[in-house]
């Protein structure tokens, strides 16, 4: 199936309740460039058991690697949403749940590969445990071993001290001075954390819409974060379900490590502001760009060849604005941007 919609009409769709919801699980996947990544994870989704009925919504984002002619000719099944230009993440997520009408979603990576029950084991969790509200699994790199980055800890000043002093890459996983790493804790207990991270993320749609979606100031990186901080405001418990695991191939979607860095950045500015208010905000922002020029001239004194924090350094003045000015800088265009998620669904 073939769809399209402007992303204007985004914030119009997220105020949609749950009068038309269904039974079954939405799975939202957002692609770009990624054609045979996202056939791949499409042909794991579409080969497991998840127990209820499935609808998968494919957001493309302009891709011109024939992803979407590829993905409608082998998944006919799957909804394709042609976005008609790069709407980053965020946005693309906010447009594929307003096509879908199914009482549960779940948010996937095209750089991933579900077992046979991960995702039915996220969600029967997730109705036995109404009260978490936001659910994510285990993820493993390509060779089995673990990836962490299903879940992180909260930012704070004091990890932002220890990234500005490099003592949270002197000490990797320690949970004193590299507490956002939550440790060496393997993801294989049920606990739960304070940041679920986007590659797979379970909520009902009631829930989703409520909370307003993801925030489309946002391009790529961060939006995730804020969105499970915001939903732990709400009174939602974030977890982690080791039942349900995937693999994950990171970063499939860029290339370049130092403008990948200076997007991650961004959307570290742009969470900062909207979770700390002023002085704290700017205390934090300073701590960042202090983490990032340390590790930029160790990068120059020992001659890594592989220079992505020289290269996020000589970006600064792109991403130090945070998004959606930070969009414009980065890609030279103007961010198309929707009213905040929170604003129009209220």
């Amino acid at each position: 199936m073939n769809s399209q919609r402007s992303s204007s009409s985004l914030a119009a769709s997220l105020q949609r309740r749950t009068c038309d919801e269904r039974p079954g699980l939405a799975v939202i996947v957002v692609s770009f460039n990624t054609r045979e990544r996202t056939l791949a994870c499409l042909a794991s989704v579409f080969a497991a058991k998840h127990d209820v009925p499935l609808h998968v919504i494919v957001v493309d984002n302009d891709s011109r690697d024939g992803s979407a002619e590829a993905i409608e000719r082998e998944f006919p099944a799957a909804t394709v949403v042609r976005s008609g230009r790069n709407l980053g993440f965020a946005r693309a997520v906010n447009l594929g749940v307003a096509h879908a009408e199914e009482e549960y979603l779940v948010l996937l990576n095209p750089d991933t590969i579900v077992r046979e029950r991960s995702l039915a084991e996220l969600l029967s969790f997730a109705k036995d445990h109404p009260e978490h509200g936001v659910y994510g699994g285990r993820t493993l790199r390509d060779d089995g071993s673990l990836d962490p980055s299903s879940c992180w800890g909260a930012p704070s000043m004091w990890s932002l001290l220890c990234f500005a002093t490099g003592l949270s890459t002197a000490f990797p996983r320690s949970r004193v001075f590299d507490p956002e790493s939550l440790g060496r804790w393997q993801r294989d207990t049920v606990r739960e954390v304070p940041i679920v991270t986007g590659c797979l993320l379970l909520m009902r749609r009631r829930d989703f819409l409520q909370l307003g979606g993801l925030d489309e100031r946002y391009f790529l990186y961060g939006e995730d974060a804020e969105f499970s901080l915001r939903a732990a405001r709400n009174g939602h418990r974030p977890v982690i379900v080791p039942a349900s695991t995937i693999t994950h191939s990171v970063g499939a979607s860029t290339g370049d490590r130092g403008r990948k860095m200076a997007m991650v950045l961004a959307g570290k500015v742009t969470m900062f502001r909207s979770i700390w208010r002023r002085p704290s905000s700017t205390v934090a922002v300073r701590l960042l760009l202090a983490g990032v020029r340390l590790r930029a001239a160790l990068e120059q004194l020992t001659g890594r060849r592989d220079a992505m924090w020289s290269r996020a350094w000589a970006l600064r003045s792109a991403w130090l604005p945070g998004y959606p000015r930070a969009e414009q800088t980065l890609f030279g265009r103007e961010p198309d941007v929707s009213p905040r998620g929170e604003e129009a669904a209220a």
